[in-house]
């Protein structure tokens, strides 16, 4: 493909002209948005020609991640192996617009399981996190064993969203993005990627340690904002210790989180932090 058409690749954050109103005066200046484009994933596998299984909304950037990590969440192939390649869509039929908007998925072998609606499109937002899991039940019989390693005490538990926020450089940029991180026992920050999905920021960090041959599992996953059933979901598949977040746990994800065995933190700041499972 010429370089100039390359040249197309959306960035994650988006320049915009803006006029602002204070008080003692208005100004026009450029500031910047974070990019919101969408991303349809393919998978294949020997034998198998690409298909499409799912679209998100998403911020550009660790496309391939995003990808291998939902594959991941969704149990359509083991961590950390499984993967057999990542790569952006050369279909022809692709309109220049859609040149990385589109990524195939190649695992070494058939999935175990291929659910019924991953046959059409199985869509999702960039706020709803949409899933593919029907019910509590059904996230269990996905779970990876259980976290056998240390856990973070509740004092590194209050810790960590000034961990989380080191890591948000497209945060600093825009105000407008998600966060999450994989961190030690001790606090120590593992890969840390922003989205602007929450459960997609999630699906990057465990598609980073996927695509880096490392075990997706770890003593704590950290988000930004409130925790909802499906990154509850997205934890325990991966076999993580525990999830913590700077805002509220729905009941779902409480729920889930006690059945499944996961360590649950909300309200998390320097000074506070409430375990819910």
């Amino acid at each position: 493909m010429p370089v100039d058409e390359r040249a197309r690749r959306p960035g994650p954050t988006t320049r915009v002209r803006v006029t602002e109103s204070r008080a003692q005066r208005t100004s026009e200046r450029e500031d910047r948005l974070i990019t919101e484009e969408p991303l349809e994933v393919r998978l294949e596998w020997p034998g198998a020609p690409a298909r499409r299984v799912w679209v998100t909304m998403r911020t550009p950037g660790h496309d391939f991640e995003l990808a291998a990590g939902w594959a991941v969440h969704e149990g359509l192939v083991a961590a950390p192996g499984g993967v057999a390649g990542v790569a952006y869509c050369t279909d022809a039929a692709l309109s220049p617009e859609q040149d990385f908007n589109v990524v195939t998925v190649a695992l070494d072998r058939a999935p175990d399981h291929v659910p019924h609606q991953y046959e059409a499109l199985s869509a999702g937002s960039s706020a709803c996190g949409v899933c593919g899991t029907d019910s509590i039940d059904a996230a269990l019989t996905r779970m990876a064993p259980g976290w056998a390693g240390e856990l973070p005490s509740p004092e590194v538990v209050r810790r960590l969203p000034a961990v989380l926020r080191e890591g948000q450089r497209l945060f600093d940029r825009t105000g407008g993005v998600h966060a999450a991180a994989l961190v030690t026992a001790a606090g120590e920050l593992l890969v840390a990627r922003e989205d602007v999905g929450r459960h997609n920021a999630v699906d990057k960090v465990t598609g980073a340690r996927v695509l880096a041959g490392e075990s997706p599992a770890a003593a704590c996953l950290v988000v930004s904002g409130r925790i909802g059933y499906e990154l509850v979901q997205k934890a325990l598949a991966v076999g993580t210790g525990s999830l913590v977040a700077v805002g509220a746990p729905t009941s779902l994800a409480a729920s889930l989180a006690r059945r499944g065995g996961l360590a649950l933190y909300g309200f998390t700041a320097a000074d506070r932090t409430v375990r819910y499972a």
